[in-house]
């Protein structure tokens, strides 16, 4: 409950399921609570009269989507925190309000309490953004800090999923759906390219391990699951993965469910949004802060965008970590397949103590093209000694 009223707000109506068990004494008793969304969003209900905005915190595509439609076909602004509605139907919606004349407004659908979306609309609205990059989901950053700290995954997932943190299917965050659905909102918005969410590559956690921590430790990074597009002249590129994160990156320094973006400007350089992405009381801040910009005048920012394709072909540096039983050759073999491709090796780090039947290593390799070194890596996958594929990670760098 706010300390004070916002001013120039009234809270007229809440739809739920279950309302009797979920009503609160803190509420006006003016207000009408209703598990029919119907009255709310007729247009023609009596009961609405004077009623300026529609709040959608329902989530997914339907029958969130059919809500949103009706409250803007009446002519009410709209403030959600849908993420996946405002990636993938964003730009329908919003053009439906501009005709309407009303707002759609979304400062809680990417990282929840931080104002990423309101500063990329008006702070840097005056630059010309090439990349962004970040940690949009707060579930995968609780299950990976608490994984460099010691913990085994399944048992931190139990644990994530015990604080309401995770779902009971955890797939969208794990996999990295849910990311990808806010880095599309981040593109429109930061480098001004319409992507489906669903073209963007998504890579799960899953198959990080305690092993990988130690290693990227020996490396003086850590892991985090990273989302990032970047525009090179008419190139765009974008994915969401787990990437070994050097120390030094603010990155780095993001634990439980903190989410950071970072932006980074032609003129402007570098900019770091910061703060608690995930949770009730964040998401509620980004909430009413919009409410509070509608109730006082605020005027839309309108960012112009346009359709684009968007490729993995990234060049960085990568870590591939492999899992052998060891012979002579195995090496010489993965160079070998490298250099076919003009992909330098780094290093090669090899921990002590594992048995030689399964034996953990680990090559870095300098900045490549991500498709040459997919090649290379199809060949090494083809070596008898290999247990399993190898796991490749991005390095995340400037």
């Amino acid at each position: 409950m706010l300390d004070s009223a916002p001013e120039g707000l009234e809270l007229t109506h809440i739809v739920n399921r279950n309302v009797e068990r979920k009503k609160v004494d803190w509420v006006p008793s003016s207000v009408t609570w209703t598990d029919d969304a119907s009255l709310v969003l007729d247009a023609e209900a009596g009961s609405l009269a004077g009623v300026d905005v529609i709040v959608e915190l329902a989530g997914g595509l339907e029958p969130a989507g059919t809500w949103v439609r009706k409250a803007l076909a009446a002519g009410r602004s709209v403030v959600t925190a849908n993420k996946k509605l405002i990636a993938y139907q964003g730009l329908e919606l919003e053009a439906m309000a501009v005709a309407k004349g009303v707002r759609l407004l979304y400062g809680a659908a990417v990282a929840g309490g931080i104002p990423v979306i309101p500063g990329l609309e008006h702070g840097l609205a005056g630059d010309h953004v090439v990349r962004v990059e970040g940690i949009l989901n707060g579930t995968c950053n609780y299950i990976l800090s608490k994984m460099e700290a010691g913990a085994d995954y399944a048992e931190v997932l139990a644990e994530a999923q015990g604080m309401g943190y995770a779902e009971a299917d955890p797939t969208e965050d794990v996999a990295g759906y849910d990311a990808r659905a806010k880095l599309a909102i981040l593109m429109r918005l930061a480098l001004r390219s319409q992507v489906h969410p669903d073209e963007i590559q998504a890579c799960p956690i899953t198959s990080v391990t305690a092993i990988d921590f130690s290693y990227a430790k020996d490396l003086n990074c850590t892991i985090r699951q990273i989302a990032r597009a970047e525009k090179i002249g008419s190139h765009l590129a974008a994915t969401v993965r787990p990437m070994l994160v050097p120390m030094a990156s603010p990155l780095a320094w993001s634990r439980g469910t903190e989410n950071m973006v970072i932006t980074t400007g032609k003129y402007g350089g570098d900019v770091v949004f910061s703060g608690h992405g995930a949770g009730g009381n964040p998401t509620a801040v980004a909430v009413v802060s919009d409410l509070v910009g509608l109730a006082h005048g605020s005027c839309r920012v309108a960012i112009p965008s346009e359709p684009a394709t968007v490729s993995t072909e990234l060049e960085v540096p990568h870590y591939i970590r492999f899992l052998v039983d060891d012979r002579p050759g195995i090496v010489a073999g993965i160079a070998g397949a490298l250099a076919h491709e003009n992909i330098n090796l780094n290093a090669i780090l090899q921990k002590p103590g594992y048995p030689l039947d399964r034996l953990p290593f680990v090559v870095t390799v300098e900045p490549c093209k991500t498709s040459a070194l997919k090649r290379a890596l199809v060949e090494i996958g083809q070596m008898p000694a290999l247990l399993e594929q190898p796991l490749d990670l991005q390095i995340l760098e400037k």
